[in-house]
């Protein structure tokens, strides 16, 4: 059943009116990858590009996005968050692992936030780094978790 659709067929946003409030958190993990003439910047935990500090300006903008989910998809609600957590880290195989964790108690789900903020910072680590590479790859954004609503859903 498609949720956004009304009875003619048309765009509708979903009605969460008769939905119980409950406390609802989202992960999601954006992984980048990056050629080695970019890790080659990497130092204290950080990569520095000529626009400064990569990771700690993806993080910023992770949040920032995942605060303005209901102005860029079209069907979201708008939601005031509770709490929202982006961390960047390079994982064994050299790849840039983004994960963004969203919360709020409300009555409908966090799971579009996390997934924006997890792209938007690694749309910025792309940008930000675009000067030293082109060779960089958004290899994959998925949902990892989420509780609070109808069903809770892992990621095995």
């Amino acid at each position: 059943m498609l949720t956004h659709i009304d009875k003619q067929g048309n765009p509708s946003i979903v009605d969460v009116s008769a939905k119980q409030v409950t406390h609802r958190t989202a992960t999601a993990r954006s992984i980048v990858v990056l050629p080695d003439e970019v890790l080659q910047h990497l130092a204290d935990g950080d990569l520095i590009s000529k626009k400064g500090p990569v990771f700690q300006t993806a993080i910023i903008a992770g949040i920032m996005a995942a605060k303005k989910t209901g102005e860029l998809i079209p069907l979201c609600h708008p939601l005031g968050m509770d709490n929202c957590q982006v961390t960047v880290e390079v994982n064994e195989q050299q790849e840039i692992v983004i994960e963004c964790t969203a919360s709020i108690t409300a009555k409908t789900g966090i799971e579009m936030e996390a997934l924006v903020g997890a792209s938007v910072a690694a749309l910025t680590v792309y940008d930000m780094c675009k000067a030293m590479s082109h060779d960089i790859v958004i290899k994959e954004t998925k949902l990892i978790a989420k509780t609070g609503g109808k069903r809770d859903f892992k990621r095995a």
